[in-house]
């Protein structure tokens, strides 16, 4: 059978998406369940992460968010059976591709897939709403009665944001980068509190998140990016807020839940989180599956944002499925940035 791989390219040179024929072990391991694939999420490759946690391979198997129904499980698997239909994120160091016919994967990354929840809208989404609950719920400890700021609520992943937030009674406020995006916005049923319109002008966010608060600020700050700096940032962050506006906003005792892997605060900046006793958090989701030290708490994460999919709780924006002949296509799209999420129907 075939799967999808990158091979990374030498001095900076653009990765390079290559269909390699790949095999099977005849022998399942104890805890293993073989699933035949029959949707794929793809998501852009931090090549910068895997080699920071150690892993360097000529070819690094590309698609991770799966779904799809069990064949096979090994001798010790407890949880799962034939024909079950599962739903799961292959680790990083997982030595199959999502896109294969059929892969191995132990069965403490997998949860069951509730009947009505479609493969591809749960693969295109898994990874976001897994982002979101660690983001709200892990790192900010959201509680009824907060104020939540989401910049870019109308991305994939602010839109979970926005979903789950309003489901524990969380005013929520967000912005917008386009007229397009504030329409879809303000269309949200439950309702946001207020859509800023930052690609009208920037500089609103501050006063309108002032005014929306009283005056006090918001308990969370769930940016999509940050400018580091005021001038020399490139045309398209300048919709992203500015990080001392971040701080600003932020109320007494707040909470920023950044995406932003090389965030630099100067001293300034630390003064002001101290004067407000507010915190900063990095989210990485990929902590979840490259340590065991919270496996239980991993799965319960995921098979809640699967059922709150399946209530209805969790509406993510649908992904229209690409075939299998066009994946090598998607993931270059994906990667290059030009898209944020592909889904490949098997």
């Amino acid at each position: 059978m075939k799967g999808l791989y990158c091979r990374v390219g030498v001095n900076d040179a653009e990765p390079k998406f290559v269909i390699q024929e790949t095999t099977l072990p005849e022998v399942l391991g104890g805890h293993q369940v073989r699933v035949q694939v029959k949707a794929c999420g793809l998501s852009a490759l931090d090549l910068k992460l895997l080699e920071d946690v150690g892993i360097q391979r000529d070819l690094i198997p590309v698609g991770r968010e799966v779904a799809g129904v069990v064949l096979q499980v090994g001798s010790d698997v407890a949880f799962f059976q034939p024909e079950d239909e599962v739903v799961g994120i292959l680790p990083l160091d997982s030595p199959c591709s999502g896109l294969c016919d059929t892969i191995d994967i132990d069965e403490h990354y997998l949860v069951q897939k509730p009947e009505k929840l479609s493969s591809v809208c749960v693969a295109g989404a898994l990874q976001d709403g897994l982002c979101a609950y660690t983001a709200l719920h892990t790192h900010a400890r959201m509680a009824a009665g907060h104020t939540l700021l989401v910049l870019d609520g109308a991305s994939s992943f602010g839109l979970m944001c926005i979903q789950l937030a309003c489901y524990h009674g969380v005013k929520v406020l967000t912005t917008s980068h386009s007229q397009q995006k504030h329409t879809f916005l303000e269309q949200l049923r439950p309702s946001v509190a207020r859509v800023i319109p930052v690609y009208k002008d920037s500089s609103d966010l501050l006063p309108v998140v002032l005014e929306e608060t009283g005056g006090l600020g918001v308990d969370i700050v769930i940016d999509s990016g940050v400018r580091l700096q005021e001038d020399k940032e490139p045309e398209e962050m300048k919709l992203l807020p500015h990080k001392h506006d971040i701080i600003s906003v932020l109320g007494v005792g707040g909470h920023w839940v950044t995406s932003h892997q090389d965030l630099q605060l100067d001293p300034p900046d630390c003064r002001l989180l101290h004067l407000k006793s507010a915190s900063v958090s990095f989210l990485n989701p990929e902590v979840w599956t490259a340590s065991s030290a919270q496996q239980g708490r991993y799965l319960h994460i995921m098979k809640d944002i699967v059922e709150k999919m399946s209530a209805g709780v969790l509406r993510p924006q649908p992904e229209e499925a690409v075939p299998l002949y066009e994946a090598t296509v998607a993931m270059e799209t994906v990667q290059r940035h030009q898209k944020k999420k592909a889904v490949v129907q098997l």
